[in-house]
């Protein structure tokens, strides 16, 4: 079994910061991109940014500037540190993680179970 743990969210003020970090453990051969998603009440999950094994990045045009992603290739661990938090950022945030057969910048071969951030003063 693959598991991605996840940690770090919780209620932040307006304007406020958070770190989410996500490990992956288990049996895992090999991974490349990892990433996290959202998902608010209503709208569809979307994914904020990610990073691949490579450091190729990709994030959502919402978070430009407010978010920077990062990982550790050998603890196997992506870190999401999120600033100048908005309401529109309250979600379910969920890690994810690409075996190491694909290249691509949206992970979908692993998924944690999410953790809540609420944006709210």
């Amino acid at each position: 079994q693959v598991q991605l743990v996840e940690s770090g969210g919780g209620l932040v003020q307006p304007g406020g910061s958070l770190r989410l970090s996500c490990v992956a453990s288990g049996s895992i051969f090999s991974i490349n991109a990892m990433g996290w998603y959202r998902q608010a009440p209503g709208k569809q999950r979307e994914l904020v940014a990610s990073i691949t094994s490579g450091g190729r990045k990709a994030s959502a045009d919402s978070v430009q500037g407010r978010v920077t992603i990062s990982r550790d290739n050998v603890k196997k661990t992506v870190t999401l540190q999120m600033n100048s938090l908005k309401p529109e950022d309250t979600a379910v945030y969920y890690c994810a993680a690409d075996s190491g057969l694909n290249d691509r910048l949206f992970p979908r071969d692993y998924w944690g179970q999410g953790t809540q951030v609420t944006v709210s003063s």
